[in-house]
């Protein structure tokens, strides 16, 4: 099978059905409603709205919500259609047009980012380019025919004290919904028959939060990926967000003169769902013997890898050692200090798109057609991704 023959299953959440919202609307309910694919176009706006008021830009936002904007900037959701999507869309929109705009269902949303029209796959009068690369917009969530929608004040209230028609685009419709993980589950969860290998959705993260103590406790999604209702989604790419997950300890354990022999354990303490969730990062529990340098002595390296490894092709899971939460991977590491050794270093090294590396790497070596280009960007940007995330050295007593 060539790549891109199963692109739409790496890229698309299939959408699925989704606790009360819209002042007094189920959850559920509003979920459903708002996140039914594809999203139909915003129409027209308001007589009486100013350009800025009818602008999806999210710059246009940002004129009254600076701070969100600046954090929708650094986040993966903006990045969402980054060179890796843009440069596989490319060829996809000739080649599998239904597919490329599925994927877009999640990497952007909204009707008028698509070139297409879903239905009739002929050009969409409602496509604005300069939408087109900016991945998953504030109007994403947050607008839906001009009319926009968000959590309740801080205090929990959801009604307003001054008369809609005197508030900047009308005000604001509140609902709990941006509260609950429901939310977020149309993009992080395929439905109970979307592609699955081994019995397992390749996309299952809402499941999997839905079965941990975090949910049981009332942790939601937003909780972790928007603390203090910042609008950052950090995840598995920041080093700061995985340390927070991860306890992670080194035990020296009892070894004979000339010997060094430690014990690493990665515990899943701080994270709601399987570590990691999805099929493209490895995580490495690594040891290796050092010299007094600190230099890696050649042929002493040992590895335990956590995460789910699949074929390129995605028709065969080759492995899946991800941490439940609570559970936790260990290396046992004993050697003789030869080589010039003088101790062994621990290390937890991430590598967020170890998947995509390898793809990428492929995709070229077969050609990538339209999107070469975007493709070589995003392979460079896969290399440099990777980062350790705790190192200690272990001496012999």
């Amino acid at each position: 099978m060539r790549l891109r023959a199963w692109l739409a299953w790496t890229l698309v959440a299939a959408g699925c059905a989704v606790p009360l919202a819209s002042g007094r609307e189920p959850v559920e309910s509003f979920v459903a409603r708002h996140w039914r694919a594809p999203l139909a176009p915003q129409g027209p706006a308001p007589a009486r709205f100013s350009p800025l008021e009818a602008s999806l830009a999210p710059e246009a936002c940002g004129t009254c919500h600076p701070a969100q904007l600046a954090d929708w900037r650094t986040s993966t959701h903006a990045a969402a259609m980054g060179p890796g999507v843009t440069g596989q869309l490319a060829e996809m929109l000739a080649t599998a047009p239904r597919s490329a705009l599925a994927c877009q269902h999640c990497h952007a949303p909204l009707a008028e980012q698509s070139p297409l029209r879903p239905d009739t796959l002929a050009a969409n009068p409602d496509f604005d380019p300069a939408l087109r690369g900016r991945g998953i917009p504030c109007a994403a969530c947050h607008v839906r025919g001009h009319e926009r929608f968000g959590p309740p004040r801080r205090d929990g209230s959801l009604a307003g004290t001054a008369p809609p028609e005197t508030l900047p685009h009308g005000g604001v419709t509140r609902t709990p919904a941006y509260l609950a993980s429901e939310f977020c589950r149309d993009c992080h969860q395929f439905a109970p028959d979307g592609y699955a290998l081994e019995g397992k959705l390749l996309q299952d993260t809402y499941n999997e939060w839905k079965a941990s103590r975090f949910a049981a406790a009332g942790v939601q999604c937003q909780d972790c990926h928007m603390p203090d209702r910042r609008h950052l989604w950090r995840g598995i790419h920041d080093p700061a967000m995985v340390r927070r997950g991860l306890s992670i300890s080194v035990v020296d354990e009892p070894a004979a003169p000339g010997r060094v022999a430690a014990r690493l354990v990665v515990e899943s303490t701080g994270i709601g769902h399987r570590f990691p969730t999805y099929v493209t990062p490895i995580v490495v529990l690594r040891a290796e013997l050092i010299d007094a340098a600190g230099r890696a002595v050649a042929g002493k390296r040992a590895e335990n890898r956590v995460g789910r490894e699949v074929t390129l092709d995605l028709e065969r899971e080759l492995a899946d050692t991800r941490l439940a939460p609570g559970e936790r991977a260990t290396l046992h590491y004993a050697r003789a200090l030869e080589g010039g050794a003088v101790a062994a270093r621990l290390s937890v090294v991430v590598y967020p798109d170890a998947f995509y590396t390898a793809f990428f790497e492929t995709l070229l070596r077969q050609g990538a057609g339209r999107g070469e280009a975007d493709i070589r960007v995003a392979l460079a940007e896969t290399r440099r991704s990777a980062f350790t995330v705790f190192e200690a050295v272990s001496r012999p007593r």
